[in-house]
């Protein structure tokens, strides 16, 4: 399975159609933007390539575009009128220059840099199954009241969940659709609380709601369903149990049905507006949008990316949806001057870039009012992998650690949860620490169902607690060199944003 990584604020000095919002800034020069492969000439009958033509909200703009890409010989795979993007497939290697030169539309380019024929995800290494042995054994540990295998739960007491359910499990009026690589609804810890009206297939750019088609490709594809088990896994007799029990979970599935997984730009857009449009509160985004792990504004492909994922990500924020993400596994510091990018583009041939986090954009970590989460350990310290940045973290969350060893049964380090095929199993990552957040966010709106999605954001963050930047110099992997600095004070700093939350707090 592939990779992800993390998230920012931008400006740009561009016509209303990045409607970033006063808080984004996106500024005109991007740094040392890479070039993107462009894709070789082809013939009549070549494979065709994905592309976001995006021009002002509204039928009328949307439609005379469409008629455009038509002309020029591509095909519209999908329209959002309310947002103003289109996604077209084209075999003409010029095509996004054409369209650029269309009469209204405001940025345009390639999603991809391989055919559409052909996931990044942040979660890191990959999953340890729990046989059915260990889970027997897991079992006898429980204590009254507890989930049969919640004593490896360790996330779950670390932010009070577990105290929380006695009080409120959240309620069955609150969605978290997880924006993933599909969820196994069948399994028996997520059934129970699995919302199929707000499910949906976004791979190809549209949304297909045939019944099923949220489900993971196959068993390899376990990343959501993992996700989705760590919010809202039932308090039922059964297994594990989420940080919200009680309240509803979807599934969006954006990853391509291949052994990559990669999670497209269209795909995503598909998914929030779908979101968005069926009324969800709350959605998990533990992954980076492909193929560039950095978006870069003076790149056209790569800024038509930033521009249609912002427009639908801003969609569903007006529509009062809450968007959380994953900052990343690749320790970096996402405020520092400048950091290398060597994995992009991950659907083709990667190139050595350098680029500047402020100018250059993960997504939709990045992307403006997107709540930034970073990962800690059972001791409730920054995770070795996990990336940081003063101003860019928001809160922090358990998303496991490896060299952090909880006195748990299993003594793992990692988060346990559901996997597909009535299974279970340890991942460790910012792609775990996202939904424990989901999951506080899923029972603040519980408690406070007319709250909006800024507010939401702003409770998170009053009620988190923060452990300040550590005293020692970090050194997360025990090898005795620093392997990050914090910046901040015990209030905020890079590390932990404003603390790690607590669930405890948001049902009282």
């Amino acid at each position: 399975m592939a990779h992800l990584r993390s998230r920012h604020r931008l400006a740009l000095a561009v016509p209303v159609a990045l409607s970033l919002t006063a808080s984004l800034g996106f500024l005109p020069t991007a740094a040392q933007a890479a070039p993107n492969p462009e894709p070789t000439a082809r013939t009549t009958g070549a494979p065709a390539y994905a592309y976001l033509v995006n021009t002002r909200p509204g039928a009328s703009a949307v439609s005379s575009v469409s008629r455009a890409v038509r002309a020029a010989g591509g095909s519209v795979v999908a329209a959002y009128e309310k947002i103003g993007v289109i996604v077209a497939h084209s075999a003409d290697p010029d095509f996004g220059r054409l369209m650029r030169g269309v009469r209204g539309v405001q940025s345009a380019g390639a999603s991809r840099t391989t055919p559409v024929t052909a996931a990044a995800t942040t979660d890191e290494g990959a999953a340890q199954v729990l046989s059915t042995a260990q889970a027997a054994r897991l079992a006898g540990s429980a204590a009254k009241g507890q989930e049969p295998l919640e004593a490896d739960q360790w996330d779950l007491r670390a932010i009070g969940a577990d105290r929380a359910a006695r009080i409120d499990a959240g309620s069955r009026k609150v969605t978290v659709a997880v924006i993933d690589t599909g969820v196994d609804d069948t399994h028996p810890d997520l059934a129970p609380n699995f919302s199929a009206s707000q499910s949906a297939n976004c791979a190809s750019g549209k949304a297909d709601t045939a019944y099923g088609s949220w489900r993971p490709a196959d068993a390899d594809h376990y990343h959501g369903t993992h996700v989705a088990g760590e919010i809202a896994a039932a308090r039922n007799g059964v297994g594990v149990a989420g940080v919200a029990p009680g309240v509803r979970v979807a599934s969006i599935t954006v990853a391509q049905p291949d052994e990559d997984s990669l999670f497209f730009p269209e795909s995503v857009v598909c998914a929030f507006v779908f979101a968005a449009d069926h009324g969800v509160e709350v959605t998990n985004n533990s992954y980076y949008v492909d193929p560039w792990l950095y978006n870069c504004l003076d790149d056209p492909d790569q800024r038509a990316i930033v521009d249609s994922v912002n427009r639908a990500q801003l969609y569903a924020q007006r529509k009062g949806t809450l968007n959380v993400a994953s900052a990343g596994n690749s320790n970096d510091d996402l405020d520092a001057d400048a950091l290398l990018d060597d994995s992009s583009p991950d659907d083709s041939t990667p190139v050595d870039r350098t680029v500047d986090p402020h100018r250059c954009f993960d997504v939709p970590t990045q992307l403006p009012g997107v709540v930034t989460v970073s990962a800690t350990g059972v001791k409730g310290t920054k995770s070795y992998y996990s990336s940081y940045g003063a101003g860019v973290v928001d809160v922090a969350a358990p998303g496991g650690d490896k060299y952090q060893i909880p006195d748990t049964p299993s003594a793992n380090g990692r988060v346990l949860s559901t996997l597909p095929n009535n299974q279970y199993g340890f991942l460790q990552g910012t792609s775990m620490a996202a939904p424990h957040v989901a999951g506080v966010a899923a029972l603040l709106k519980s408690t406070h169902p007319r709250a909006t999605p800024a507010q939401l954001q702003a409770l998170l963050k009053a009620q988190a607690d923060n452990p300040g930047c550590p005293a020692d110099p970090y050194d997360g992997d025990g090898d005795g060199v620093v392997d990050a600095t914090c910046v901040g004070g015990k209030r905020v700093n890079g590390f932990y944003g404003h603390g790690v939350v607590n669930a405890l707090r948001a049902v009282k």
